[in-house]
Formats: structure tokens, sequence, C-alpha cells
């Protein structure tokens, strides 16, 4: 499979809303819980200008992962990172995490945090992220999720 990797257009925000709730649907969820999610998992025109996106691409856009850095530039939340649920390890996770990782080595990022799907949290501790503490879900009233940290080099 040839990926190619690119910055997110500003006209994809609703390509990628779409692209993150059929990737989060696939872990099992239902409707109801979709639809609570919904406000979260959309992307914006603001959110593309005020982040870094970074989409992988096939003959379709197959992925994306979305970073913003705090404004001391020491460190970054990997706020989105998605890819379309019949693609999933195929790659596609990994190599947007590479390209991630090369472009915070040319910043003073010394590390980074997010909160995981807890059906993520062995992907995201694959890549040497790690369970810090539970924080609640900016969806779910009652639900909390696992907030992860790795160190960068």
């Amino acid at each position: 499979m040839n990926i190619k990797l690119r910055p997110a257009r500003l006209d994809e925000a609703d390509l990628l809303t779409a692209l993150a709730m059929r990737s989060k649907r696939s872990n099992g969820y239902n409707e109801d819980f979709m639809a609570r999610c919904r406000d979260e998992l959309t992307v914006t025109r603001k959110s593309l200008v005020a982040a870094e996106l970074w989409v992988a691409e096939t003959d379709r856009v197959c992925g994306y992962v979305g970073l913003s850095v705090d404004e001391t530039g020491n460190s970054g939340e990997v706020f989105s990172f998605f890819v379309e649920p019949d693609l999933k390890r195929q790659g596609i996770g990994r190599l947007l995490w590479q390209n991630l990782v090369e472009r915070m080595e040319k910043k003073t990022i010394r590390y980074l945090r997010l909160d995981a799907d807890p059906s993520a949290v062995a992907f995201y501790q694959a890549l040497g992220f790690r369970i810090v503490h539970q924080v609640p879900s900016g969806s779910i009233e009652g639900r909390t999720l696992p907030h992860m940290r790795i160190e960068l080099e």
C-alpha cells in the first residue's frame, strides 16, 4: 500500500469528522454514545488552523493525527488520532506517529500527552506512552479515560 502523508486542508473538516466517527464507532459504541461524542470528534476550520493535523492517504484519506503545542513549546497534546476501520493494523497509525515524532524532533517539545479511548491504550503503549492517571471524559458524564504521556528525547 502506497501511503502519502500531508498536512490536512481547510476544506477537509467534514471528511475528517466523518472518518473520526467511523473509526470511533468501530470500537463497538452504540448510536447514543456516538451522538454524545459528536461535538468532541468534530473537526472544525478553527482546529485545522490552530493545530497541526496530518493526513495519511492512499487513493482516499485513510487516517489522521492532530497535535496542539502548549504556549511554552515544551509539551504537546495529541487530540485526535484516527484510522479508517477497514485499514487498521496496516501500519497507517505507525506511519502517522513516525511523522509526528520527526516533526517534534525539530521543536523543543519534551513530552506529549493524550486522553486515550480505552480500546486504543495498547496501541499507545506500543508507541511508548504510559498511563499516568484517569481523567473525566469530555463527552460522557461519569466516564473516565486513561490520560497517557510519553517523554521525548
